[in-house]
């Protein structure tokens, strides 16, 4: 199975050694610029205040690097991106299938689920399937997805009116505001 959820910033940055340019910008922890030096002399100002020297934008002439404790850097770097991802909700699109001679109990029944799809903030594509001389009558399934789309109002909007598609008609839903 496939992770659904990505990275927020996958930046790997050069640190302290790894820095092999001749000048470097350099930026204090509070955000002051010190001027463009060498990078042996960042690097021995980095170890004066018993931190790291980090290169932040390495496109830049001369490439720009920041005094910093990348440990807690990269501990709040992921502890921001698990909040993230806490709050993060992937918008799905759920499919009800209907036939043009459903019964309305039946309607009912998938009215319910796609209302309770709606409500979790999901898409939903509703389908009307014709078989063989229901392709004839396609005006009932259109009339059939409006009374859905109607029955819906209060919750969803009607993203695609209903279009068919070979021996399907289909309707597009999204929900009105998100999950709450």
């Amino acid at each position: 199975m496939q992770w659904r959820c990505f990275l927020i910033s996958n930046v790997n940055y050069q640190i302290n050694e790894d820095i092999t340019d001749a000048e470097v910008r350099l930026i204090d922890e509070d955000g002051t610029q010190l001027g463009i030096m060498s990078s042996e002399d960042a690097m021995k100002i980095a170890v004066e205040k018993e931190v790291d020297l980090v290169k932040i934008a390495g496109n830049s002439k001369p490439p720009v690097c920041k005094i910093m404790d990348y440990g807690k850097y990269r501990y709040e770097q992921s502890k921001r991106e698990k909040e993230l991802r806490k709050h993060q909700h992937i918008v799905e699109v759920k499919e009800i299938r209907m036939s043009p001679s459903i019964g309305d109990n039946d309607f009912k029944t998938k009215l319910t689920n796609g209302m309770k799809f709606l409500r979790e903030g999901d898409r939903l594509k509703v389908t009307v399937r014709f078989r063989g001389r229901e392709m004839a009558h396609t005006n009932i399934g259109e009339k059939l997805l409006l009374r859905f789309a109607e029955e819906c109002s209060e919750i969803g909007n009607v993203d695609k009116n209903p279009k068919l598609d070979g021996r399907h008609m289909s309707l597009f839903l999204t929900p009105k505001q998100a999950k709450q």
